[in-house]
């Protein structure tokens, strides 16, 4: 790792300087050493000693070494500048902050770099307002199929309802007979099968509550976001025995197709952590920061392996989080370590009121 540092940090651009001005020097070296020998061989002037070359060289080499990387050091610190405020320029386009712009003074190739990449983040900012646009005319679109949706959305809640909370039921229903005929002839073996009775029903009622979350309607009925999100926590504190540490901004002035995509987002991400995370404790912000919407939804249960995509309920879910976030120009992330938890950051860019 050391070596791996070094070898950057020698790669850099004031090094490449320092070298090209000791190689310089080297050759310069050379050449004067060959003059001064040719002299002292062909015409052997009295003033003109081996002594005397040799002194001479190692002195030039020696000052030549001091005024390299002194050169060096100066002369590729405007370059050196400049890359970093480009570097700086696509982190913050990496970052999502398309407004932010590069200007240098000097003619060279360096300056129009700058300007393209000033053009790129025009173009990706024109492209998120287009990415915008087209969720604004999907969501008009959404709401005038709201009631096919729905119709399709409960027949799928009553697939789910049949093949998980059913089936479970009636497993239910056989453990518990097969548990009370067991009572007198084997009270030992009738506590175990209660005690699955009861993991098997808190499993239960976790599914039924992670489904009822797709009961609630698909948009907001008028509430705002931060208003939607505390009723949507409030009615899971009654209902569930996870604690939840909620942090919310006042969300005022955000446009509806962004409020709608994120309380679905949050609505998926809570649906999943009921139904898979066997989760004590969540967190959730949803935060101004500069000029993005920030949300940040974390757990501390089993966690998932990433690596290991296989079309199952939660890579659906993750798959459908990740495209509301693209469809308003945001960036998804996500992360889970087994056994420790699992978490969700999205970044929306948008320019709040007032802010610069």
């Amino acid at each position: 790792m050391h070596i791996v540092k070094l070898h950057a940090r020698f790669g850099s651009i004031r090094f490449i300087f320092i070298r090209s001005h000791l190689f310089g020097m080297f050759l310069t070296t050379v050449t004067l050493l060959s003059v001064l020998l040719t002299i002292h061989v062909l015409f052997h002037p009295d003033w003109l000693t081996v002594t005397a070359i040799f002194v001479f060289i190692f002195s030039y080499v020696f000052l030549a070494i001091i005024i390299s990387f002194y050169a060096g050091f100066r002369s590729s610190g405007d370059l050196k500048e400049r890359l970093d405020y480009i570097s700086l320029q696509i982190i913050q386009f990496t970052n999502g902050n398309y407004d932010s712009r590069v200007y240098f003074k000097a003619n060279d190739e360096i300056l129009r770099i700058s300007n393209e990449l000033n053009e790129l983040g025009e173009k990706l900012k024109n492209q998120v307002t287009s990415l915008r646009r087209m969720a604004d005319e999907k969501a008009d679109f959404a709401k005038s199929a709201h009631k096919a949706a729905v119709i399709e959305e409960r027949q799928r809640l009553a697939r789910d309802l049949h093949d998980a909370v059913s089936q479970q039921l009636f497993a239910l229903t056989m453990m518990s007979e097969a548990a009370v005929k067991q009572i007198e002839k084997d009270p030992r073996l009738a506590k175990q099968q209660m005690e699955e009775v009861a993991r098997a029903a808190l499993h239960s009622q976790s599914e039924m509550r992670a489904l009822l979350l797709h009961l609630r309607p698909v948009h907001l009925s008028g509430d705002s976001l931060a208003s939607g999100v505390e009723k949507l926590i409030s009615e899971l504190r009654r209902k569930s025995q996870i604690e939840f540490i909620v942090s919310l901004d006042h969300l005022e002035d955000l446009p509806e197709t962004i409020e709608e995509h994120v309380f679905r987002i949050i609505q998926e991400a809570l649906s999943n952590i009921l139904r898979h995370a066997n989760a004590s404790t969540v967190k959730l912000q949803i935060l101004k920061r500069g000029t993005e919407l920030f949300v940040h939804i974390g757990d501390n249960g089993v966690g998932f392996d990433l690596e290991q995509k296989q079309s199952n309920k939660t890579s659906y879910g993750l798959k459908t989080m990740r495209e509301r976030s693209e469809e308003l120009g945001g960036h998804f992330s996500v992360r889970s370590i087994q056994k420790e938890g699992t978490y969700i950051e999205i970044r929306i860019p948008y320019k709040w009121e007032g802010a610069r």
